[in-house]
């Protein structure tokens, strides 16, 4: 879909702490930050940058997103664009086009960094190696998927105090899509019909197989 972060220190921490017992901490961390998100709404600001780190599309809109696999993005600018997932299929809108994609969540899918969001928490620490980093108030979670099937090789998410505020993917040709989220609000009260789209009459629809 195209639219539009004190070297002794740290050595004794590694020399004294196992990384497994690093890698559970982080895990139960960001399990600590996710659980008890509900529901998120925010803005958002996307680019796509090639792995020199030149920009090659950058999007904005807003997203809505209610566990447990609800989720829409709407993109504004440059180019309007809906994506909707019911909890039980995605749906993929290009007004301009007047063309609909839908796809089951099938197990891949669900490995889009939307999804990951709207789904379990238990999952995504079991099925992601996970690491953390500090800075300030911002906390920076690295997850490596175990299984190679994947549409993106890591995934960083960026906390300020315990509200998501950005995410990065990198895919395995070092193309990284990173989104800043803005205006973000936890556990408010959001409405299933954000969860339903509606087409308009004459639109083409293509459904893919699993």
């Amino acid at each position: 879909m195209t639219v539009k972060k004190s070297l002794a220190a740290a050595c004794t921490l590694l020399v004294l702490t196992p990384l497994t017992a690093m890698a559970d901490e982080a895990a139960e961390r960001l399990t600590h930050l996710l659980e008890p998100v509900k529901t998120y709404v925010a803005d958002f600001d996307q680019e796509i940058l090639d792995s020199s780190g030149q920009r090659l599309q950058e999007a904005s809109g807003r997203m809505w997103l209610a566990r447990p696999g609800r989720f829409r993005w709407e993109v504004d600018a440059p180019y309007e664009q809906i994506v909707v997932s019911n909890g039980d299929e995605v749906t993929l809108y290009d007004p301009d086009l007047q063309q609909a994609t839908i796809q089951a969540l099938d197990e891949r899918v669900t490995h889009t960094p939307a999804l990951l969001l709207s789904g379990s928490t238990d999952e995504l620490t079991e099925s992601y190696e996970v690491t953390r980093s500090q800075q300030g108030t911002a906390e920076t979670f690295t997850l490596t998927p175990r299984d190679a099937d994947t549409l993106f090789e890591s995934l960083k998410m960026t906390f300020y105090g315990e509200t998501l505020g950005r995410l990065q993917m990198t895919d395995s040709t070092g193309q990284r899509t990173a989104i800043g989220f803005d205006d973000a609000q936890q556990n408010v009260e959001v409405s299933d019909s954000r969860f339903r789209l509606d087409l308009p009459e004459g639109t083409d629809v293509i459904r893919e197989s699993p």
